[in-house]
């Protein structure tokens, strides 16, 4: 019984392992990723209506950068 319990915790440590070895980017990925259109805050007018949102909902200014809001549940 507790060969197969090793047996069993070997072959997950071995998965959870192998699940990381393909992290990062590629050098033929990274022309992709450096496009205007991948950044996080392509579009101004997208962003600025974020802002205006995210501080109407929450009674805050300063959009984005701030941790917490107006109801107090943060």
């Amino acid at each position: 019984m507790k060969s197969k319990l090793y047996r069993f915790i070997a072959i997950i440590l071995f998965l959870q392992l192998a699940g990381c070895a393909n992290i990062g980017i590629k050098p033929w990925e990274r022309d992709l990723l450096a496009k205007d259109e991948m950044a996080l805050n392509a579009e101004g007018i997208d962003l600025g209506l974020d802002d205006h949102i995210y501080f109407s909902k929450e009674a805050t200014s300063g959009g984005r950068s701030f941790a917490g809001g107006g109801c107090g549940c943060n």
